[in-house]
């Protein structure tokens, strides 16, 4: 609970940036698992038979991304962007894992370059948006979140990620508001609730802060995450 938690859009904390992501079906799997594992195997399998394809680059570097293995998903993207210069998605996916090993300059302009002024994509307006917040540039974070809302209005995804905007910047009102409005639209996975229940207990709304992690999550990881709402809650009143 104590990291915000990024939808298919993406803003976060300082480790940690996102955009949406290929298709190998592991946004919460952890680092190490028997899935994550088994889905670095399969996708590298599909990768070494075909370096070109690109359903097999995406999904070999979202499941390596995945795994912790940063540094093998930058080389498969960076191979990737070669192959494919117009390529949007390949691109936003070279920029995320760029600005998850800390190259925030390299990242913005791998992005800038891949957009359309003319079609401009709104998932790499999303990305571009994340990584200015890693940058305290929150306001031009914002302008972003709302130019790609024109394109996408009303995507969980990036509602929840201009409530994570607000929440950097300590504006827990208005990051309050934009998570309740992105958990209650079509589409809004888990994420989005936890960084609600989060928003909702930094602010001390401890009550329904734990209903939302109770509701969310599996019993160990609720109890992890109730724990640290009753430790800052503590911490407050202490």
């Amino acid at each position: 609970m104590a990291a915000v938690l990024l939808a298919a859009g993406c803003a976060s904390n300082k480790s940690n940036t996102g955009t949406h992501s290929p298709g190998s079906g592991l946004q919460s799997s952890a680092p190490g698992s028997t899935q994550t594992r088994a889905a670095v195997n399969k996708w590298g399998r599909a990768y070494e038979k075909d370096r070109k394809n690109r359903t097999a680059i995406l999904g070999y570097a979202s499941a390596l991304s995945q795994n912790g293995q940063t540094e093998q998903a930058m080389a498969v993207l960076r191979a990737g962007v070669i192959t494919y210069p117009r390529d949007r998605e390949i691109a936003s996916a070279y920029g995320k894992v760029l600005a998850m090993r800390g190259h925030f300059d390299e990242a913005l302009n791998v992005l800038q370059r891949a957009q359309v002024p003319a079609t401009p994509d709104w998932k790499l307006m999303s990305a571009q948006a994340a990584i200015l917040d890693q940058l305290g540039k929150h306001q031009e974070a914002r302008n972003l979140y709302q130019q790609a809302l024109k394109i996408a209005p009303d995507d969980p995804s990036l509602l929840n990620n201009l409530g994570l905007s607000y929440l950097l910047s300590n504006e827990l009102a208005d990051a309050e508001y934009t998570l309740r409005r992105a958990a209650t639209l079509p589409g809004a996975d888990s994420r989005v609730r936890q960084n609600l229940a989060l928003v909702l207990g930094v602010q001390g709304k401890y009550d329904e802060a734990i209903q939302v992690a109770r509701a969310e999550l599996d019993p160990q990881q609720a109890k992890a995450n109730i724990q640290y709402l009753q430790a800052m809650m503590k911490q407050r009143q202490g």
